[in-house]
């Protein structure tokens, strides 16, 4: 379909997503899918503290908890910034970081196209 947003990985974010097992691999494709579409995840929320329009798809297996942040309000692509398995109940500092640093990276390249 030409109306689907292209999806842009950004750092290890695309073989971060590789290292799920394989239902929470499929479904976080699954998700990402709705989303180049305009479809909501079935599962999200927002994530603001990494940056204006960041979300986070939540994904429920019985191997664990995953998270795939993007952002997808840039006209051009949906970025990946980060996947990753959940281990407490808070974010750790150490993913919000690894996002929030890939985000910055997204908005400075933009930055340097125009």
């Amino acid at each position: 379909m030409d109306d689907e947003k292209q999806i842009r990985w950004v750092g290890s974010a695309y073989h971060d997503l590789l290292a799920f097992p394989k239902d929470a691999r499929k479904n976080a494709g699954f998700q990402l899918g709705k989303v180049q579409v305009g479809l909501e995840p079935a599962d999200w929320s927002p994530f603001d503290d990494v940056g204006a329009g960041t979300r986070e798809i939540r994904i429920r297996e019985a191997s664990g908890i995953y998270r795939v942040m993007f952002v997808a309000k840039f006209e051009e692509a949906i970025y990946v910034l980060h996947c990753f398995q959940k281990k407490t109940q808070v974010t750790s500092k150490q993913d919000k970081a690894v996002a929030v640093a890939r985000y910055r990276a997204v908005v400075n390249a933009r930055k340097e196209k125009r």
